[in-house]
């Protein structure tokens, strides 16, 4: 018999897969006295054409959660997937596969080859799948994102928010089914930082791309339409329309009602 007082699971679509989705999906690491639970039967689906932010305190799991959703990283129990297709059980050849084709990346750390031109950047993973650039796309893409008179530039010769910009434009080209993003803003100035933010927003009201980012920031999270908080493992909070004072507010009492532990199964099991 179910307990109306659980926690409702999330639903799985019969007609229209999401963008990506965890279902029950755990992560634990070590053993005995040892082990860590970064995710504690985690479920939660991400539509498409929307731009979702998780946030929540170091050690919450919320870049677990991506990583996994990501196919960064394996979760322990549970599954997660990227359309309709389930990470559990993909092979390394089969992972890379589906990271290229159907998954965009932007990370703090920028990720260009510092030899490569702007351009060459960009165009990078097509290149390295050996699929043919589509220009009209491309370049709707770059004139979006303002770097037309840039492409022939290295990074170091770029500022930080241009560099941020072909990272974005990178994961674009080759219209992926969604875009990652892990901290995104985190080393970029105040300037800069919004400039990159409104950019993944333009992706989604523009292009209808989907958007899931990471951030420690409530004004980055106050860009997406949906946030998602993140504490002990656990989804504690799933809201629409924050303002970035809502955001502070909520994330400055997150960490005194800690939620209560999930049960997960033994590695054993």
């Amino acid at each position: 018999m179910s307990n109306p007082a659980a926690a409702p699971e999330v639903a799985r679509e019969a007609q229209q897969p999401p963008a990506a989705a965890a279902y029950k999906l755990a992560k634990v690491y070590g053993k005995g006295e040892t082990v860590v639970h970064a995710l504690r039967g985690v479920s939660v689906e991400f539509a498409e054409g929307e731009f979702t932010a998780i946030m929540g305190p170091s050690g919450s799991g919320k870049s677990t959660l991506m990583h996994c959703l990501a196919g960064l990283d394996t979760a322990s129990f549970g599954t997660a997937q990227i359309g309709s297709t389930e990470l559990t059980g993909l092979n390394d050849k089969q992972m890379t596969k589906l990271r290229r084709d159907l998954i965009g990346f932007v990370f703090q750390s920028f990720n260009l080859v510092p030899t490569l031109t702007a351009r060459e950047n960009i165009t990078l993973p097509l290149d390295i799948a050996g699929k043919k650039v589509d220009k009209e796309w491309m370049d709707a893409v770059v004139d979006r994102l303002g770097l037309a008179d840039r492409l022939g530039h290295r990074p170091s010769e770029l500022s930080g928010g241009q560099v941020q910009r072909v990272a974005c434009a990178r994961a674009l080209v080759g219209r992926p089914q969604i875009i990652f993003g892990d901290e995104p803003t985190g080393n970029l100035d105040s300037r800069s930082s919004a400039e990159v933010l409104s950019i993944l927003r333009a992706t989604v009201d523009d292009f209808k791309q989907t958007v899931v980012i990471v951030t420690h920031d409530p004004r980055a999270a106050s860009y997406a339409d949906r946030v998602i908080f993140l504490a002990d493992g656990q989804i504690v909070n799933d809201q629409r329309g924050l303002s970035t004072d809502d955001i502070y507010e909520y994330m400055k009492h997150l960490d005194e009602h800690p939620p209560a532990p999930v049960p997960v199964p033994d590695e054993q099991d």
